[in-house]
């Protein structure tokens, strides 16, 4: 891995206040402070979505609903933080991101209970001084020191997993060039989550590109109130949980139910740990797809165009691409998304780095009616908005209805090592 490295990804869409992002190493814009107009009453419920739960040790429940930011087309789930060596110093965290677009375990300090917090073994260098991080998303940032924790996601457990704590009070203000690169994600209200489960297709969040001394400003030794970039071994780094397990540590599988065009109140899943391991993750018939091992990318070919840097991620709030599509005014309750005249029903083909390719059908609303219409709901499979010129990112509507598997570089699985994307 160098330093094309994809930058993690992390979209939040406000319920009825729409922040437009986008995933991967793109561009983006925002439109925030917008007036959503008076919602229409309430229409009758959508179908009921059977949740689907979790009965077996590798996996666990994921949800999209409104969860601590009144979110839409956010999956979380609930991580289990201890301090390390200990069974009873433990905490367990909900509406935690799920996000293949980015890569390790990032806590926001404010919801860590006091004891806990100071029982995280804080990550020095050589010469016992802190290393912090600047975590860089295409629509912000996160600024916090790298500590060591006990982490346990269904019945599996990483060991001594290095994360980071977002928004430390110990280490406030973050280095110009981390600031420069955009808003900070350092509270709740920024961040709209309590913390991000980064679950791509590399081990660490950075990588080879990162143990040189221009580490892309994304590691730092802080002393006192002074903090200097500083490259950081590949096992000192932020690290994704799953490659930790000593089972089950392959790669995932996400699984999200379909809903109607119209949306759903809320979506209910499940998150399961390994690829092939055991009788509830096997790959069957999926289309597997190889990505860039440097990237995470593949090619999408759409509308006679080759989008070479596209991506999956279910840390994306909609499909990120571009087109022609009218785009919703900066008045309405989506500003910046697609808001055509009537739905938009499109295909395009996913080509992988290992020659294998498959169509794939969307569709996209007038994302400002499908919300004023639809006030209560807070899952969406037809939200869309432009994206940079050479992208596609497929986003959560990709995974409603889906298996998403994420196979992890380098891992051993039952269609070869990763980094794969399969479905």
């Amino acid at each position: 891995m160098g330093c094309m490295r994809k930058l993690p990804s992390l979209i939040v869409l406000a319920f009825l206040a729409l922040v437009q992002g986008c995933g991967g190493g793109g561009g983006g814009g925002s439109a925030d402070g917008a007036v959503a107009p008076t919602p229409a009453p309430a229409p009758a419920p959508a179908p009921a979505i059977k949740p689907v739960l979790p009965t077996d040790p590798n996996s666990q429940q994921i949800s999209v609903e409104r969860g601590v930011g009144n979110n839409v087309n956010l999956l979380t789930t609930s991580v289990t933080v201890c301090a390390p060596g200990s069974s009873s110093n433990c905490q367990t965290l909900d509406h935690i991101v799920v996000d293949t677009g980015s890569t390790g375990l990032r806590i926001l300090a404010s919801a860590l209970q006091p004891a806990l917090a100071q029982a995280l073994v804080q990550q020095t260098d050589a010469g016992g001084i802190p290393v912090l991080e600047c975590a860089q998303f295409v629509d912000g940032y996160t600024w916090g020191p790298v500590k060591r924790a006990d982490v346990r996601l269904a019945s599996e457990q990483a060991k001594s997993l290095a994360l980071q704590v977002i928004g430390d009070p110990a280490f406030l203000g973050a280095p110009l060039r981390c600031a420069a690169t955009g808003p900070s994600k350092n509270s709740v209200q920024e961040l709209r989550a309590n913390g991000i489960l980064g679950l791509s297709v590399f081990r660490q969040d950075c990588g080879s590109a990162c143990t040189l001394p221009n580490n892309r400003g994304m590691y730092y030794v802080c002393s006192a109130s002074i903090c200097v970039q500083s490259p950081i071994a590949l096992d000192q780094q932020v690290q994704n949980p799953v490659s930790k397990f000593s089972v089950n540590n392959n790669g995932v599988l996400i699984q999200l139910p379909s809903i109607p065009g119209s949306g759903a109140e809320r979506a209910d899943g499940l998150l399961v740990f390994g690829i092939g391991t055991q009788a509830n993750n096997a790959l069957g018939g999926a289309t597997v797809i190889g990505v860039d091992p440097a990237s995470g990318n593949f090619t999408t070919r759409y509308k006679g165009g080759s989008l070479t840097t596209s991506f999956i991620d279910s840390g994306s709030n909609g499909l990120f691409f571009p087109d022609a599509i009218a785009v919703c005014t900066s008045a309405s309750a989506a500003p910046g998304f697609y808001c055509p005249a009537s739905t938009v029903n499109g295909s395009a083909v996913i080509e992988g780095r290992n020659g294998t390719s498959a169509t794939i059908a969307f569709s996209v609303a007038d994302a400002a009616k499908l919300l004023t219409d639809n006030p209560s709901y807070t899952a969406f499979g037809s939200l869309g908005a432009p994206f940079a010129a050479n992208s596609f990112d497929w986003g959560l509507p990709f995974f409603y209805g889906r298996k998403v598997y994420t196979a992890i570089e380098g891992a051993s699985t039952p269609a070869g090592p990763g980094p794969y994307v399969a479905f």
